[in-house]
């Protein structure tokens, strides 16, 4: 059987749930109008019964993970949580930290030539061939989009050198974001005994993600096509379903090994307010990941710091026709605060006394840093509001004389 009907068997097994590993390279039919979680309706098992450590004050003992917590991103707010510091296998959960490094460490513009290291990985393939050429953003996303384990040597080779010496990068990078409880071997997830996280450890590196400009951007893609495939369509659908079966659906990966089980961390975002759910080693992950979510929305309400656009400062501009120029935030920043509770929020705005013109519109001039409870949250550019062309009373004045020599000859 050649790799292109190889591809497309498994695109069919993949959807009916009855294969688990083989990336399907064929676009998988979506719903024109999207359901919301159908998966939550589904007949599960018996937690108890499955064997599964439950406290007796678990807010929901219906779940089947091993291991789960639900966070707010920006404040690290734990909504929920069971055995969230027990050491698991992170299966391709792992690639949320691959993406992070390679976002930090490398330029999303660059050419990465795969080489033989990367051909024929175990496991979830993007088919990689030797001397491959693409883009570091369309291999990172087609990486999150079908948990491509040869993509993710191809990043750590480009990034590091060599993928041990990445995975030490990833788990000093874990130790720097607080995720203590995890150590990394290799950038795909595959078995190790010494390649362990745990689920509070993967919502702390995750809520790191979304910090960095570019993460949403790739973690919420849904379809993509990319010229190097080695597919005619040329397409790839995400494994992520909860990306149009969840609404505000925005990230970030699935994972499953024999020895880590099923498992999957999923966020969504709904008037500005970003969850993070993570489930580890559970055999209905959708049905608890949805149910998390929609525990989380229903016991948060928003507060805001700020809106995109809105005025937030002025500054002083020299040499410019305009004495003070309007700063505005670049974005909004939003926090989840529990329904019955009433945190602190309090800005701080961070600009020099004044600048000097030429500014243009859009320039990032300041930061407004946001505090709950005196603790910061977040950070959010201000920007120039408009342009500000330099200008002073010589330059008017050699102007007059250039315009007047001008007309008189």
């Amino acid at each position: 059987m050649n790799k292109a009907i190889q591809r497309r068997v498994a695109a069919c097994l993949v959807g009916t749930g009855l294969f688990v590993g083989m990336p399907a390279l064929v676009a998988i039919a979506q719903p024109a109008n999207p359901v919301i979680h159908p998966a939550a309706k589904a007949v599960k098992p018996n937690a108890a019964a499955a064997g599964i450590r439950i406290a007796p004050n678990d807010a929901m003992p219906n779940l089947m993970a091993r291991s789960a917590i639900l966070i707010e991103a920006k404040t690290g707010n734990i909504l929920y949580e069971r055995n969230k510091d027990e050491r698991r296998y992170p299966a391709s959960t792992t690639k949320i930290m691959t993406l992070i490094l390679a976002l930090e460490k490398g330029n999303l513009d660059d050419m990465v030539t795969v080489g033989p290291n990367a051909v024929g990985i175990e496991g979830s393939s993007l088919y990689l061939e030797k001397g491959d050429k693409m883009p570091l953003r369309e291999l990172l996303t087609g990486m999150m989009m079908q948990s491509g384990n040869d993509a993710t040597v191809a990043v750590a080779e480009h990034i590091a050198g060599s993928v041990p010496a990445f995975a030490k990068m990833m788990t000093d990078k874990a130790r720097e974001i607080g995720a203590v409880g995890t150590n990394f071997v290799n950038a795909h997830g595959l078995p190790d005994d010494n390649h362990y996280t745990t689920a509070h450890d993967l919502a702390r590196i995750t809520a790191y993600g979304y910090s960095l400009p570019e993460f949403e951007s790739i973690v919420s893609v849904q379809d993509a096509d990319f010229n190097w495939l080695h597919d005619a369509s040329k397409h790839i659908t995400s494994e992520n379903k909860l990306l149009w079966q969840y609404r505000g659906g925005n990230g970030v990966k699935t994972g499953y090994t024999e020895r880590a089980g099923r498992c999957v961390v999923s966020a969504a975002k709904r008037d500005g307010v970003q969850l993070i759910a993570v489930v580890l080693d559970d055999p209905v992950m959708w049905t608890d990941a949805y149910a998390m979510l929609d525990y989380g929305f229903a016991h948060t309400r928003p507060s805001a710091f700020c809106k995109a656009g809105e005025e937030l400062a002025k500054i002083k501009v020299a040499d410019a026709r305009i004495n003070e120029m309007p700063l505005v935030a670049a974005r909004e920043s939003v926090i989840g605060t529990l329904n019955d509770e009433n945190p602190k929020l309090e800005k701080k705005i961070e600009v020099p006394d004044k600048i000097s013109a030429p500014v243009k519109k859009g320039d990032v001039v300041g930061k407004a840093i946001c505090y709950v409870d005196g603790n910061v949250v977040d950070r959010v550019d201000l920007l120039a509001a408009q342009d500000a062309a330099y200008h002073t009373f010589w330059s008017d004045f050699t102007a007059w004389i250039t315009k007047l020599m001008k007309g008189l000859f």
